[in-house]
């Protein structure tokens, strides 16, 4: 169980991570902020927590590019 909860407080950590780094420039492309996250998580991992942001509500996509819309 105390695993679990450690995993679960990692991915929380890093999916903070990502949305603070959004936040703090406010928009990036989308393949840049992934390429600067290459080494780190695959393709995979990116895109779920890209989908979990913007499924909070934090950020939206256009044209390519992650915007951070919560004041």
């Amino acid at each position: 169980m105390n695993a679990m909860v450690n995993d679960v407080h990692s991915a929380i950590q890093i999916i903070k991570a990502v949305a603070d780094a959004i936040k703090e420039v406010g928009r990036i492309p989308n393949g840049h902020l992934y390429a600067q996250l290459l080494g780190v998580m695959t393709l995979g991992q990116y895109q779920s927590i890209i989908g979990t942001l913007k499924g909070a509500g934090l950020i939206e996509e256009k044209n390519n590019e992650l915007i951070w819309i919560v004041v």
